[in-house]
């Protein structure tokens, strides 16, 4: 089950009755159309049709999710009916495409089927974790306390991946515009200058004739130089989002960089530990929660590993030893989940990591801005500075002429 997520996904619409005869309909996410007919039958389910669709998010994005969970468990915690709050949420949301969502979720449930089943027909919104927590609160009767906790869990979530965004995103906007201005002083402002030191009848310096040269490549070839980038751009999007082999790669090597490698290490700690502690706090299985964890890692790093400590711990090992064993962790987490594992607070060590992981993220991007602004700077400055020095040089020396 486990090793499902190292093979590329699809989404299928399937159609069917259910154990009690019952028409029923819904979406799943399996490898093959075999697998999801294998998954559905495992349910209960007489598929009558099933049909690969593309799958798209939408305009339903994760933070209009973990607004509607912790909406939905506020409403529940004071009392509201289930049907009802989900009425108050369609009413509310100024989202057409969530509303469309959370009125066949709805629908669902009218029809007799539980929450954690109607939500589990819509894989792409609501991925396993989410499911199997649900579906643990109904079992115990705590649904409102489970919901709480998963809106806490998707919101530090989204809190984490927007921190790591905003790490990436400032340098790499800074590359692009330092890349198009380049470009531009290139194609169309140094031909400017070569035409006028075409005149003076005298001998260019050196770095002058480096820049006239780069110029004239640019000019010769833009279409080439931004052709390639585009189709380089596009094939990396395109291979990523179709190969899972492609995307293990890129995880192996973001880990790799320096100081960016540390900060994604420390946010797949966070979600592994945050996944982990919200599950185990569910009365979910150890072996059984480990499986969500895996696909809630956000690296292929952290998944394989998690995979390999699953089948240790269903082997009869401890969790702290398979920890060790799969070698990704720093020494502080295995002793902290032994210490958790002792006390019987598993769960409580587990947040505690996580949290102290969030705030070193949340310290790592600080000191990242802190750091790329001195050196992007610089590097603008000797760029771009050294193309205008460059084009003066000659005007300068023959100013010296002329004196």
């Amino acid at each position: 089950m486990a090793r499902a997520t190292a093979q590329e996904e699809k989404l299928f619409v399937w159609e069917g009755t259910d154990a009690a005869g019952k028409k029923t309909r819904g979406e799943i996410r399996a490898v093959s159309e075999l697998a999801a007919k294998s998954a559905l039958r495992q349910k209960g389910v007489r598929v009558r049709k099933l049909q690969a669709v593309k799958m798209r998010r939408g305009r339903v994005q994760e933070k209009d999710i973990a607004l509607f969970t912790r909406q939905l468990a506020t409403m529940m915690k004071a009392g509201v009916p289930l049907l009802q709050a989900f009425d108050i949420a369609i009413r509310g949301t100024s989202n057409p495409a969530l509303a469309r969502l959370l009125n066949e979720i709805r629908s669902d449930i009218a029809q007799g089927n539980s929450l954690a089943q109607a939500f589990a027909k819509h894989p792409l919104y609501f991925d396993r974790l989410f499911v199997a927590l649900v579906a643990a609160g109904e079992h115990a009767g705590i649904l409102d306390d489970l919901l709480d906790r998963i809106a806490t869990y998707q919101e530090k979530i989204i809190a984490i991946k927007g921190k790591i965004k905003s790490a990436l995103f400032y340098p790499a906007a800074v590359v692009v515009v330092a890349f198009i201005v380049i470009s531009i002083l290139m194609i169309f402002v140094i031909p400017q200058f070569k035409e006028i030191f075409s005149s003076f009848g005298a001998d260019l310096p050196a770095p002058t004739l480096l820049v006239i040269s780069i110029s004239e490549f640019f000019v010769a070839w833009w279409w080439a130089i931004f052709g390639t980038l585009i189709a380089a751009v596009v094939a990396f999007v395109l291979t990523h989002r179709k190969s899972q082999t492609f995307r293990d790669r890129v995880d192996r090597l973001l880990l790799k960089l320096p100081v960016v490698g540390v900060i994604l290490q420390k946010a797949a700690i966070a979600r592994w530990a945050r996944t982990l502690a919200t599950m185990f706090a569910a009365g979910v299985p150890l072996n059984e929660a480990l499986v969500s964890v895996a696909d809630a890692a956000g690296n292929a790093v952290y998944r394989d590993a998690t995979e390999q400590i699953r089948t240790q711990v269903t082997q009869g090992v401890a969790l702290t030893v398979a920890m060790i064993d799969a070698g990704v962790f720093p020494a502080m987490v295995p002793q902290m989940v032994s210490i958790g594992e002792e006390s019987g607070q598993l769960d409580d060590m587990l947040n505690k990591i996580a949290e102290y992981y969030e705030r070193e993220v949340d310290d790592a991007v600080a000191s990242l801005s802190q750091l790329l602004e001195p050196v992007i700077m610089v590097f603008l400055g000797v760029v771009v500075g050294g193309i205008v020095v460059s084009m003066y040089l000659p005007i300068f020396k023959l100013g010296q002429v002329v004196g």
